[in-house]
């Protein structure tokens, strides 16, 4: 090995076992020389590859955007299994009372690069998961933000992941895939043409985080999302977000007015399906990766059949459907189906949540949450 060259090798008990592969790979990559950037600590052009912190028992978390809809619930999750204190949300707003007192919470702008830096080395961080981002629909009603947050924020993160030797999990999506990829079913590796900002930012933040890996050896982890479906947070701007409105407009006024045509099907997942696949993800060995980027799936519906199985139990339940010329256009664009075989092999995901399943847990859920507040129920 070149003097001066370390390897990015995880602990046993922390990142998982390294296998010689995996070590081979990373003692050939090349050096480099030290950067002019203002970024001076920017690992960029550093001659050292990543090296992981000292060993310890358990993972430092932190999660920027973490008041979206996956934030909380990933919080939790981890929490229950490295503690409470080795797991940061983070983000620009003012969190609800019962999340800042489960837990470390601070307030982070991905676009601070300073602060977000001093923020990663105070708290002695070693996994990122980068969920900031603005979503489809809203993106294209501001592109400019939508660039600024999904892929200045994004370079920000990955140069503080680099520089730290980070193991960093950004999330993509469904909307990374365009008209002229194959729709049914998408597969991990194709022509991905996406006609949205936030597509294009997706797609640059896989690319971007891939060559990191192999030229560097950054521990770059994604998972292509598909529409995510959750009873504990409001729509957040995504094209898919109607498969969340309707359960809570059939438990409140038993209509429900769909944004998409009737037979628009698209890939959905239960939000625990979700963090699951995110977790084992993020816990798996990277010498059983064969992708930094992975497709995960679970079912693929229409509108018409989500609410044909919402009428199993809300036999009142009524659509209608205005088809929003946006939303209509980014859903054409998508595929209606994943091929998740590669995440399947690898790491051995596997969901647990069906349509039948989905709906039952939804409106359960939702029926719970709407009692507790003492709002009425359709």
């Amino acid at each position: 090995m070149q003097s001066g060259v370390r390897v990015c090798a995880p602990t046993a008990a922390l990142l998982g076992p390294l296998c010689r592969g995996c070590l081979s790979r990373a003692r050939s990559l090349p050096g480099r020389s030290f950067s002019c950037s203002p970024r001076q600590s920017s690992r960029w052009n550093s001659q050292e590859t990543c090296s992981p912190p000292p060993p310890r028992d358990n993972p430092r978390v932190l999660i920027t955007g973490g008041l979206g809809q996956l934030g909380v619930g990933l919080a939790q999750i981890l929490r229950k299994q490295y503690g409470t204190e080795n797991v940061i949300l983070s983000d620009i707003k003012k969190p609800p009372p019962h999340v800042f007192s489960s837990g470390p919470f601070v307030y982070a702008d991905v676009l601070d690069y300073k602060h977000l830096r001093e923020l990663i080395v105070n708290n002695r961080i070693t996994w990122l998961v980068h969920y900031s981002a603005l979503l489809s629909a809203v993106g294209e009603a501001n592109v400019a933000l939508a660039r600024k947050i999904n892929i200045t924020g994004l370079h920000n993160v990955l140069d503080l992941a680099l520089e730290n030797c980070l193991r960093l999990f950004v999330p993509s999506t469904i909307g990374a895939f365009g008209p002229s990829s194959p729709r049914d079913p998408a597969p991990d590796l194709c022509v991905q043409r996406p006609r949205t900002i936030y597509g294009v930012s997706k797609v640059h933040g896989e690319l971007m985080g891939e060559y990191l890996h192999h030229k560097y050896g950054l521990d770059f982890r994604c998972l292509r999302y598909p529409g995510v479906i959750s009873a504990t947070t409001q729509p957040g701007g995504g094209t898919t977000d109607y498969a969340v409105q309707i359960f809570h407009d059939a438990l409140s006024t038993g209509h429900h007015e769909c944004y998409l045509r009737p037979d628009t099907r698209l890939p959905m997942m239960h939000i625990s399906d979700c963090h699951r696949a995110t977790v084992e993800f993020m816990q798996a060995p990277e010498c059983q990766l064969s992708l930094r980027t992975y497709n995960i799936a679970a079912m693929s519906f229409t509108p018409e059949e989500v609410a044909q199985e919402i009428r199993k139990h809300l036999p009142h339940l009524k659509v209608t459907y205005n088809p929003d010329s946006v939303r209509q256009t980014i859903a054409d664009s998508w595929p209606v189906r994943f091929d998740d075989s590669n995440a399947r092999r690898d790491w051995g995901w596997s969901p647990a949540f069906g349509l039948e399943e989905l709906v039952a847990d939804m409106l359960s859920a939702i029926r719970n949450k709407r009692t507790n507040e003492g709002l009425p129920i359709s």
